[in-house]
């Protein structure tokens, strides 16, 4: 039988699908691991999508997406993201994986580095390797409040460097990126000539700070921004995000996308419609339920001594268990999943530095939330 490209099996699995893969072969099992709102779908948008397969709303859509979806999202970058931006730079993706591999497959080629967070979402490795580039991680440290530090950036650039990765909220860490950072990765981009990809799929939960687009602090045309419809409501499954490019590039883009995807699922575009137009009520309530869990966890965790880093982002808890893992927190992961029936996703699925910690997701009912917190492992008194 022939043989596979030779670059593919550089490309990492992901620890987060090994948990959940494991945990549905279990019973009674709590699941904190995967990142899955526990809220519905709004009623709204279940209508208008149901009503596209009844109207056999079902044809090819243009590479781009429809027209009216492509518009709404247009009027809402400018509304909520300070972002102007013609329709024509706006692409509707499947899901912001698709947006984000887009991106790198039009600005990496073979042996080309993109600087990634780690710890930093779990694509964010797999897709440049997917595509014969290399991921140079940069650490998320303690010590920096787990952002970014230009220093340790102007080490890791090279002649080979070609893009800056910035993930704000942050999967997994709930860390949120002010605009004085950001501005400051801007100037170490143009210092170095790199592109800069975005990733804001966690946009709409913030705590106490605003989301800021750092497309919206752009003066030359070097970000592309990421963005999904998956987390904010709740359409995980429906598989609809958008990619959003500097100008100019409408050519290349309908090329890229007939060669991936061709178009997005008809009907979901058009819930993707009502759920960008429609009325947001229900996404400030699920803002306010995962607000309330992760103060919950937060008190729970602060009784019991286990050390966390609190978020000001996305719906995640990211959690010192380094007093129990035993420096392989993957393995302590499983053992945890075997034993308590509690799945969280390891830390180390993220990137090195995240070896002895684990991410926690809080879109769960309370009562799970609390009883699977309650089986993670105390430290020791001092």
């Amino acid at each position: 039988m022939p043989s596979l490209s030779p670059h593919i099996a550089s490309v990492p699995p992901s620890g987060i699908r090994r948990i959940y893969e494991l945990a549905s072969q279990l019973d009674g099992v709590i699941s904190l691991g995967i990142g899955e709102p526990d809220l519905p779908v709004a009623e709204h948008i279940l209508s208008v999508g149901a009503q596209g397969w009844i109207d056999d709303f079902t044809d090819y859509t243009a590479n781009a997406g429809i027209t009216p979806l492509r518009e709404a999202i247009k009027e809402k970058l400018a509304r909520e993201n300070s972002m102007h931006v013609d329709v024509e730079q706006v692409w509707v993706t499947v899901g912001a994986t698709q947006a984000l591999h887009q991106a790198m497959a039009l600005l990496l080629g073979s042996g080309d580095e993109i600087l990634i967070p780690d710890p930093g979402y779990t694509t964010f490795s797999m897709s440049p390797r997917l595509l014969g580039a290399v991921p140079d991680p940069y650490p998320l440290r303690p010590e920096h409040d787990f952002a970014p530090n230009i220093e340790e950036l102007e080490r890791l650039v090279t002649d080979r460097t070609r893009v800056l990765l910035v993930n704000s909220p942050s999967n997994p860490l709930g860390t949120v990126l002010g605009e004085e950072q950001l501005r400051e990765l801007l100037l170490f981009a143009r210092r170095h000539d790199l592109w800069v990809l975005s990733d804001e799929v966690y946009e709409y939960f913030t705590y106490g700070i605003r989301h800021t687009s750092i497309a919206s602090l752009d003066t030359d045309d070097r970000v592309f921004s990421a963005f999904s419809l998956s987390k904010t409501y709740a359409m995980t499954g429906a598989r609809v995000g958008y990619l959003v490019t500097p100008p100019g590039l409408a050519p290349t883009m309908r090329t890229v996308q007939e060669t991936t995807i061709s178009c997005v699922n008809a009907p979901a575009q058009l819930a993707a419609i009502a759920a960008i137009v429609g009325d947001h009520e229900h996404v400030a309530d699920a803002r306010e339920h995962y607000r309330s869990n992760l103060a919950t966890a937060c008190e729970l965790l602060d009784a019991r001594g286990i050390g966390y880093l609190r978020p000001n982002g996305a719906f995640y808890l990211w959690v010192d268990v380094s007093h129990a893992s035993d420096g392989d927190v993957a393995g302590w992961a499983e053992r945890l999943l075997l034993k308590e029936r509690v799945a969280v996703a390891p830390g180390s699925a993220f990137g090195r530095m995240g070896e002895g910690w684990i991410r926690i997701c809080v879109a769960a009912q309370r009562s799970d939330l609390i009883e699977g917190l309650g089986r993670l492992p105390a430290p020791p008194p001092h």
